[in-house]
C-alpha cells in the first residue's frame, strides 16, 4: 500500500499540540461534512491513530506529537494515488489550522 508522510512544525509544547489534535476528527467532519464518513481516532501515548473514508476510499494513519512538530504517516489505497497531492494538502491545511 502506498504511503504518505508529512512533517508540520508548530510553536506549541507536545501537550498543547495534543490537546488541539483532540479536535482533528471534528475538524475534518465539519469541513467535509458530506464527503467524509467512518471517522475514527484513537490515542496511544503521544500518537493519534486516525481513519476516515472519503469518496469511497479508506485513508488511515497516525500522527506523532512532539514539541514544535508533528509527523503524519499514512496509507493510501492504490485507487487514491492520483489524489495523493490533494489528500496531503488537505490534511496539512487542517492540521496547520488546528495548531495555530
Amino acid at each position: 500500500m502506498p504511503k504518505f508522510n508529512l512533517e508540520i512544525p508548530h510553536q506549541l509544547s507536545a501537550a498543547d499540540a495534543k490537546e488541539r489534535l483532540q479536535r482533528f476528527v471534528e475538524a475534518l467532519q465539519s469541513k467535509f461534512q458530506d464527503n467524509v464518513s467512518e471517522l475514527e481516532q484513537c490515542w496511544n501515548g503521544d500518537s493519534l491513530g486516525f481513519g476516515f473514508k472519503t469518496f469511497g476510499i479508506k485513508i488511515g494513519g497516525k500522527i506523532d506529537v512532539a514539541d514544535n512538530r508533528i509527523t503524519v504517516d499514512g496509507d493510501l489505497p492504490l485507487t487514491a494515488m492520483m489524489f495523493k497531492g490533494k489528500i496531503e494538502s488537505e490534511i496539512r491545511q487542517q492540521l496547520e489550522r488546528l495548531l495555530r
